[in-house]
């Protein structure tokens, strides 16, 4: 892999592995793969994957979260669900180390469709590292920094506000809005990161050099895309940053998104 996260190929590389993980995290990996398997079980589960900062190595315990993608046999249920937030919480409680965890589920019909080929197969492909089962990956093809998986992943933010302005108006303690402000952060980052990611011409998913080349190019945002950033790794209460994030920065990156690469392909 060289300095711009691309294979000799010019392929965007798989960016984490599981001998990268911290020695600190090893103990909440080596668990969340027993709850996961016991939890789910071979007829449920196709695949489980990490991603996230853990698998890059570059985690910080007692800050960083843990992320899981659940490849499911069939369409996730109402019980899925619960059992998936049982062992968030479990292993939130059980190890200190870890700030939080998400467990996305997923169907594997979805995930190798058409229809996500440059969004959530993407995701699996590239950004996610095998914890269990068939590698997903496989099945689907090598991904190039273009200007159509820029769409695919990150066009649709002008979507999202209208829900994030929902969401801070009903966030009515410091609590909520650091949680909010984590997620809009990362978002923020992301995609004003793949905006210029065909012009750059590789991939990284680390918010600060994210943050950073997307200034390159946009010198007059990059304060903020910055302040994105921080917020993204250490979130914050102040109900004017998530302000600025959402009422500013979001729908200035929305409008110029959709004007280079257009509008993200709907979802049922």
């Amino acid at each position: 892999m060289n300095g711009r996260g691309l294979n000799r190929d010019g392929t965007i590389a798989r960016e984490g592995a599981l001998d990268r993980v911290p020695a600190a995290f090893a103990p909440v990996i080596d668990a969340a793969r027993a709850h996961i398997a016991d939890t789910f079980g071979p007829t449920r589960l196709h695949s489980a994957y990490l991603y996230g900062s853990i698998p890059r190595g570059t985690a910080t315990p007692g800050v960083s979260d843990l992320d899981l993608q659940l490849a499911l046999h069939n369409e996730p249920t109402k019980a899925d669900r619960t059992d998936a937030r049982t062992i968030e919480a479990t292993l939130d409680h059980a190890f200190p180390q870890i700030d939080g965890v998400g467990i996305l589920l997923t169907s594997t019909r979805v995930l190798l469709s058409d229809l996500e080929r440059h969004d959530a197969g993407f995701f699996i492909s590239c950004l996610c590292t095998p914890l269990l089962g068939a590698d997903l990956a496989e099945h689907l093809p090598r991904y190039r920094p273009t200007a159509l998986l820029a769409r695919e992943t990150n066009g649709d933010l002008a979507r999202v506000l209208p829900r994030w302005h929902a969401e801070a108006a009903e966030a009515t303690t410091d609590a909520d809005r650091r949680s909010l402000s984590r997620l809009v952060g990362r978002r923020i980052v992301r995609t004003g990161f793949t905006l210029i990611m065909p012009r750059w011409g590789g991939w990284t998913s680390d918010l600060d050099r994210s943050a950073e080349l997307f200034g390159r190019y946009y010198p007059e945002r990059v304060e903020q895309m910055r302040i994105a950033a921080s917020t993204g790794r250490a979130p914050s209460p102040e109900a004017a940053v998530l302000g600025m994030l959402i009422n500013d920065l979001g729908p200035w990156l929305a409008a110029e998104y959709t004007a280079v690469h257009g509008e993200k392909a709907p979802r049922p």
